[in-house]
C-alpha cells in the first residue's frame, strides 16, 4: 500500500517559524470579529435611549387639579388609578387612567390632599386602584449609572481582548525590542563589504575582542567600550555591523533609534536599561544602534527647550554606557549620518571611544563594491566594470548596487543572456539622472527652446578650460528635467579649486544665455542652473575665503538648524554694511560669468547652431559625437598616464606581494637604512581636516 497523498490532498500550510505554537490541549483563541465590536457599541448607546424613551416618550399626560380629579371620579370616568408616596405630608400623587369629553382615553396626574374621605371615594368609584411605593431616586440613579457601567465594561472587554490576543507581550511596554542576531541565520561577513577598507580594520578590532577578550587584557590594553559609525548615506554602516555580527560568535542585538520613544512616558529609558540588562547576561555582547540620532540629539535644545521624554531616554542611555555600574564586556556601535547634531556627552571617550569615518568610495572601492554586487549577476564577456567605477564619481555603496540591478532588470526586459556594457552604462544614467521619458511629447517650439538650452551649456563648457570633461547631452526628457547636459569627471573629486568652480558657474548660465541670444526671450527652465550657480557664489564669499574684497574669513557661522533651538533670535556675526558688501560680491561673481558665457557663445553662434540642429535630429549626442560635429580636438586628458594606469593598483596588496616575493627569492625585504639614534622621531604635528 503506497504511503504517497493523495492528488486533491493538500498538505497543511506551514506556520511561519516566528509563530509561537499553542500551548497541548489548549486552541488558540479566535480574534474579535468588527461586527462584535459594533454590536456591543450600539447596545452601548441604545440602552441609555431606551431608558429614555420609557421615560419620557410615552403618549401625552395631562395634569389635573383635585377638583378636577374628583369631579371626574364621581362622574366614574376614572379607569385606574395609581397612588405613590412620593409626595410630601398630606399630599400625595396619583396617576392613571380616565375618559375625556369623547369617550378616549388619557393618562392623567394630579397631587391631591389626600384624606380618608378621599381615600373612600376613590375606592367607590374608580374601577381599578393600586396603591404602592415607587422611589424616583433610585430609578434616576439607575438611568444615571447605567450608561458609564456599560462604557468601562464596553473598553474593559476590547482592553482584555487585546491583551489577550497579544499575548505575554501585551503589557511589556517598557521591555526591550533590541532584536538578538544569530550568528548561523546571518551570511553576511566582511567579504561582503567593499570600499571602506579602513572602517573593516577599525571593526576587525571588535571581532578578535568578542572572539578571544584574555588577549587584551594580557597587555593591560582594553577594548573601547563603544564606536559612532559616521558617513553619507547608502555607504555601508549598517552592512559593516551586520558582518560584525555574521563574524562574531558572541551575542549581537540590534535595535533602531526610533524603537525607545513612543507615546507612553518613561518606556524609552525602561528599553533602554531592559536591554543592557540582557547584554550583560550573555558578555561579551555588541549592541548596535541604527539612526541614533532619533534618540541622541543634544539635550536642551528645541524651542522652549525642557526635560521631554527624549532626554529622558538619552540620559538612560549615558548613563548605561559609562556610567557610575560600568558595563563589562558590552560593546555599543551606533550608526548615523548626522552626527553633528548628537550630544557632546555621548560622543565623548569612554561612550563612543571611536568614531569611524565610512566614507563614499574612491576609484578601487567602487570597483571592489561593484565586484561584490555583480557575484550573482551574470555578466557578458565584454563588460569590464573599470570603466563603470570610473563614471561613477560621487556614488556611494547603495548606488552601485542599485545600478547593478537595474541593469539586470534592463537586460531582463530585452530577453538578453547577459548584462551587457550598454545595459550598465544605461543604468548608470538612470541612476544619475533619471529615466528617459520617450513618451512625453514636446512641441517644435519647446523642443527648440531644449536645444538650444543644452546645446548653450555644452558649448560652454568646451571652451572653459576647467569644467567637467562632458559625456553626453539629450533633449530627451529625463527625470524632471527637458533635456539634460550630462557631465562625467575623469577621477575622484577631493576639492575645487577656485577657477573650477567659477567654470561651473559659468556653464551654468550657458543655457540662460543661449536663450536671450537665439529666442530673443527667456523661459522657466533655467531655475535650477540659477539656483545652483548662486549657491557656488555664495560659498565662494561665505565659505572658501575665495572673494579678493571680503577675504579669506568665513561668514556663515553656525549653521544649526532651527530646531536645535540654539538661539532663535541670535544675530549674523557681521555688520549690515558687511552684508551689503556680501551680497554685491556674489552679484558681481554672477555677472561676470555670465558676462563671459555670453561672450562665448556669441563668438561661436555657429557652432551652437550646428549643435542646436544636431540635437533636434538626434536628440542625444555623445561627446565625442559633439567634437567631430563640431570639427574641434578632443582635449587631452588632464591627468598623466601612468596616474591613470595605476589608478586600480593596490599600494596594500602591492607590498604583500613583495613582501611574498622576496621570501620566496631568499631575500629579506628591504630594511629602512636610516641611521639609528637613540631619540624617536619626531612626528609631524597633525592638521585640521580642511573641507
Amino acid at each position: 500500500m503506497s504511503n504517497s497523498p493523495r492528488p486533491d490532498h493538500q498538505p497543511p500550510a506551514s506556520k511561519p517559524p516566528h509563530a509561537p505554537a499553542p500551548p497541548p490541549g489548549k486552541q488558540p483563541r479566535p480574534p474579535i470579529a468588527m461586527w462584535q465590536y459594533l454590536f456591543w457599541l450600539a447596545l452601548l448607546i441604545l440602552v441609555p435611549l431606551l431608558g429614555y424613551y420609557s421615560r419620557h416618550g410615552r403618549k401625552q399626560v395631562t395634569v389635573l387639579t383635585q377638583t378636577e380629579f374628583e369631579f371626574h371620579l364621581c362622574q366614574q370616568h376614572v379607569q385606574k388609578v395609581v397612588l405613590t408616596d412620593s409626595g410630601s405630608g398630606l399630599i400625595r400623587q396619583l396617576n392613571g387612567i380616565f375618559k375625556d369629553e369623547t369617550d378616549a382615553e388619557r393618562q392623567f396626574t394630579t397631587q391631591v390632599i389626600y384624606s380618608d374621605a378621599l381615600d373612600a371615594l376613590i375606592r367607590q368609584y374608580a374601577r381599578n386602584f393600586e396603591a404602592h411605593s415607587e422611589s424616583n431616586t433610585f430609578t434616576n440613579l439607575v438611568y444615571m449609572l447605567l450608561p458609564t457601567v456599560l462604557l468601562i465594561a464596553f473598553f474593559y472587554f476590547i482592553f482584555i481582548r487585546q491583551m489577550r490576543a497579544a499575548g505575554p507581550g501585551g503589557m511589556t511596554f517598557g521591555k526591550s525590542r533590541a532584536r538578538k542576531v544569530d550568528p548561523g541565520k546571518n551570511p553576511t561577513t566582511f567579504k561582503d563589504v567593499a570600499g571602506c577598507e579602513e572602517a573593516k580594520e577599525e571593526m576587525q578590532e571588535f571581532v578578535d575582542f568578542l572572539k578571544d577578550p584574555q588577549s587584551y587584557s594580557r597587555l593591560g590594553a582594553h577594548v573601547p567600550h563603544g564606536a559612532l559609525l559616521v558617513g553619507p548615506p547608502g555607504t555601508g554602516k549598517t552592512l559593516l555591523a551586520k558582518a560584525i555580527a555574521g563574524e562574531s560568535n558572541a551575542a549581537f542585538y540590534s535595535i533602531s533609534g526610533s524603537d525607545f520613544v513612543e507615546m507612553f512616558v518613561g518606556v524609552g529609558a525602561s528599553r533602554v536599561r531592559d536591554m543592557f540588562e540582557e547584554a550583560k547576561k550573555n558578555t561579551p555582547a555588541l549592541i548596535f544602534i541604527d539612526e541614533i540620532d532619533a534618540v541622541g540629539r543634544q539635550r536642551g535644545t528645541g524651542i522652549g527647550g525642557g526635560h521631554d521624554e527624549r532626554e529622558q531616554t538619552l540620559n538612560a542611555l549615558l548613563v548605561e554606557m559609562d556610567g557610575f555600574d560600568t558595563n563589562q564586556g558590552v560593546i555599543v556601535l551606533a550608526a548615523t549620518n548626522r552626527a553633528d547634531v548628537l550630544d557632546s556627552a555621548l560622543l565623548r571617550p569612554g561612550r563612543f571611544d571611536r568614531q569611524v569615518v565610512v566614507p563614499l568610495p574612491d576609484l578601487r572601492g567602487r570597483l571592489a563594491i561593484l565586484k561584490v554586487h555583480a557575484r550573482k549577476t551574470k555578466l557578458a564577456d565584454d563588460v569590464d566594470l573599470r570603466i563603470i567605477a570610473r563614471a561613477t564619481v560621487g556614488f556611494s555603496g547603495a548606488d552601485l548596487a542599485n545600478l547593478i540591478n537595474e541593469a539586470a532588470l534592463l537586460a531582463t526586459r530585452r530577453k538578453l543572456d547577459a548584462v551587457g556594457m550598454l545595459e550598465l552604462e544605461e543604468a548608470r544614467d538612470k541612476v544619475s539622472w533619471g529615466r528617459e521619458r520617450k513618451s512625453h511629447r514636446m512641441d517644435d517650439k519647446e523642443k527648440r527652446l531644449t536645444a538650444y538650452h543644452e546645446g548653450g551649456h555644452a558649448l560652454v563648457g568646451l571652451f572653459c578650460p576647467n569644467s567637467t570633461p562632458l559625456h553626453k547631452i539629450t533633449i530627451i526628457p529625463r527625470g524632471t528635467a527637458l533635456g539634460a547636459t550630462m557631465y562625467i569627471p575623469e577621477g575622484d573629486i577631493n576639492g575645487y579649486t577656485r577657477n573650477e568652480l567659477l567654470d561651473r558657474i559659468a556653464v551654468s548660465f550657458g543655457g540662460r544665455v543661449a536663450e536671450e541670444l537665439v529666442m530673443q526671450d527667456i523661459s522657466t527652465g533655467a531655475s535650477q542652473d540659477i539656483h545652483q550657480a548662486t549657491d557656488i557664489a555664495r560659498q565662494m564669499v561665505c565659505k572658501w575665503g575665495m572673494s579678493d574684497k571680503l577675504g579669506a574669513i568665513d561668514y556663515v557661522g553656525h549653521e544649526e538648524h532651527l530646531y536645535l533651538g540654539r538661539d532663535i533670535t541670535r544675530t549674523e556675526g557681521f555688520s549690515p554694511e558687511t552684508a551689503r558688501e556680501i551680497d554685491l560680491e556674489i552679484r558681481r561673481i554672477i555677472e561676470e560669468q555670465k558676462t563671459r558665457a555670453m561672450q562665448i557663445l556669441t563668438e561661436h553662434r555657429d557652432l551652437l547652431e550646428k549643435l542646436a540642429q544636431a540635437l533636434l535630429e538626434r536628440e542625444t549626442l555623445t561627446a565625442h559625437e559633439v567634437y567631430e560635429l563640431l570639427e574641434l580636438p578632443e582635449p587631452p586628458s588632464r591627468r598623466s598616464p601612468a596616474d591613470l594606469a595605476h589608478d586600480f593598483d593596490d599600494p596594500i596588496e602591492e607590498a604583500l606581494q613583495a613582501t611574498q616575493d622576496a621570501a620566496e627569492d631568499g631575500t629579506s625585504a628591504p630594511k629602512d637604512e636610516s641611521p639609528a639614534t637613540d631619540e624617536p622621531p619626531m612626528a609631524p604635528p597633525p592638521m585640521p581636516p580642511q573641507d
